[in-house]
């Protein structure tokens, strides 16, 4: 089961949410798009960092387990979730 490992932040062009995810063994570098956080979390375009935090604090279980996923899909690349990820299965 992975946790996340320290408090996520706002990149400084406020693009997207960077975040660490960790198993008992390991650490990897994640993040998530504005837009995915707009299309699939609710987070109103041009949100200031408190509620871009909150939105991503609000869908952490869901965005933690997408992330969980793709890096057992690739366990030595960084983790950028993009809308994409968070599509059902067609």
């Amino acid at each position: 089961m992975n946790v996340l490992d320290f408090a996520p932040s706002v990149s400084p062009d406020g693009s997207r949410i960077a975040f660490r995810s960790s198993d008992r063994t390991d650490f990897t570098q994640c993040a998530i798009t504005r837009e995915a956080l707009e299309a699939h979390f609710w987070l109103p375009p041009g949100a200031d960092e408190v509620r871009t935090l909150k939105t991503f604090a609000d869908g952490r279980e869901r965005i933690i387990a997408v992330a969980e996923r793709k890096m057992l899909a690739r366990p030595d690349q960084p983790v950028l979730l993009t809308i994409a990820d968070f599509l059902g299965k067609r």
